[in-house]
């Protein structure tokens, strides 16, 4: 028997990607044509049974063979056209069922033009591209994931949907780039995810999303889907004033501050004020006191309150310690209507060294220099910047025009 018969794909090729080194699951999962009938490849330890019903019609419902007992199921849709319409039924172990979409039937999502202004380092709305976005395709509400790790083996999304399985939701590659891709239908606002990334040595990572717009701090450290287009600013008339403001001739006085040290709540075990609580507490003060202008202390997120935010691991994502991404514009949003501008200290310097952060991403030395003499700073045992990659200054550059447009930052 020929090892192409049972699946469409060679024996040793189904185990690369079942031990989860296959760096293309798009090849082996999702529709395939095979000969003049149509097969549909899944992937889910946690299912009992499988079957695919096309057209969303009850009568078109196929079962799929369990190929392998990992979980590799395969159904054959005779006759079938590779662009069907088709959902996955799912029957759990406790019998519990789900109708889904498969998200190896998606081709490619990321346009050329943005990976090529990426690979030039030109690309000023990165942020849009990258990171984890909720989209509709078609009919379908998901969100889309997008990450760099050129030399990945393999780069899955996991997360609290998928039972934090780097098997489940392989992404794929797109050749030439670096760039891996994935639209997760039904994955919604909230939910918690991480890359797994397994590195050209064959060790497996778990990095937080350089590009996620909202972070778990201190020990926990997942990346959470937020919908950043949600918000309703309301300082329009600053932001109209701001371009015709002459800060270098006018006068300006600056009170900058430590968000999470000011008044704190020595009643409540010392906790730090809110955002919301600094909007009503902060803002008041900084304008009896006759200031112009308040300067942030770095509110990206950070694991280590000791470097007062200095030590950032998630350049696009206020620090959740003192509350949401739409709070913190909240606060800025309440500063420019009291007409107080705001500056943030912003670190491009350097990085902190943290396992599920951005250094050695994908198992090399990506972000930062492979030689410690260019790229640690010694005195702070942090990494420096690599900024001689295309890639990792438009990394920068991007977060610098996030944080002006994201949350109309003044400086």
């Amino acid at each position: 028997m020929s090892s192409f018969e049972i699946t469409g794909v060679p024996i040793d090729e189904l185990n690369i990607f079942l031990a989860g080194a296959h760096p293309d699951p798009f090849r082996i999962l999702g529709p395939h044509r095979v000969g003049d009938d149509l097969v549909v490849r899944v992937f889910r330890p946690d299912a009992k049974e499988v079957s695919i019903v096309a057209h969303r019609k009850a009568e078109q419902r196929f079962a799929a063979d369990r190929l392998r007992p990992e979980g590799f199921f395969q159904a054959t849709l005779p006759g079938m056209k590779r662009d069907i319409d088709y959902h996955v039924h799912l029957t759990s172990w406790d019998e519990s069922a789900a109708l889904v979409r498969d998200p190896y039937s998606y081709g490619l999502i990321m346009g050329e033009m943005d990976l090529h202004l990426f690979a030039e380092g030109n690309h000023l709305r990165l942020y849009d591209q990258f990171g984890a976005h909720l989209r509709k395709i078609g009919d379908t509400e998901g969100v889309y994931f997008a990450v760099w790790a050129p030399n990945a083996q393999r780069v899955s999304v996991v997360g609290d949907f998928n039972g934090w399985d780097g098997r489940v939701n392989p992404m794929r590659r797109l050749l030439g780039s670096g760039v891996w891709e994935l639209f997760l239908p039904d994955v919604n606002e909230g939910a918690h995810y991480k890359f797994e990334i397994r590195t050209p040595r064959g060790a497996l990572l778990l990095k937080a999303d350089p590009f996620g717009f909202f972070s778990q701090h201190g020990q926990e450290t997942s990346s959470m889907v937020y919908n950043l287009d949600r918000y309703k600013w309301s300082d329009d008339d600053w932001m109209k004033a701001r371009p015709a403001q002459r800060l270098q001739t006018s006068p300006i006085s600056i009170y900058e501050v430590h968000l999470g040290s000011w008044r704190r709540k020595a009643d409540e075990k010392n906790r730090a004020l809110s955002y919301l609580e600094l909007s009503e507490t902060l803002i008041p003060y900084v304008v009896e006191m006759g200031y112009t202008h308040i300067e942030l202390m770095p509110i990206a997120e950070h694991p280590f309150e000791g470097s007062w935010g200095y030590q950032v691991t998630n350049y696009y994502a206020p620090t959740s310690r003192l509350g949401s991404p739409d709070e913190c514009r909240h606060f800025i949003d309440q500063c420019h209507q009291a007409g107080i501008g705001v500056i943030m200290d912003w670190v491009p310097a350097h990085f902190p060294k943290d396992i599920h952060a951005l250094a050695e991403f994908d198992g090399t030395d990506l972000y930062e220099h492979a030689d410690p003499r260019q790229g640690e700073h010694q005195d702070w045992g942090t990494l420096i910047f690599n900024f001689g990659r295309n890639e990792v200054r438009n990394f920068l550059i991007g977060n610098a025009l996030f944080w002006l447009e994201k949350y109309h930052i003044d400086g």
